[in-house]
């Protein structure tokens, strides 16, 4: 079972990498509305469980 630790630094990774995208993919005229809000949402996701996970640990 991964720890506490492992799980957030591999959120925060994948939240980094949802940032990048997001950013490049607004940028992009080919990236639909829809996309763009997909991927706010698994972003904005991704900060609740950091969130969460954090205040688990108190």
């Amino acid at each position: 079972m991964m720890s506490l630790d492992g799980h957030l630094a591999t959120l925060q990774q994948k939240h980094a990498a949802i940032e990048a995208e997001l950013e490049a993919a607004i940028l992009s005229p080919a990236m639909s509305d829809v996309e763009i809000r997909d991927m706010k949402r698994r972003k904005l996701l991704l900060k609740d469980e950091m969130e969460r996970l954090r205040n688990s640990r108190h």
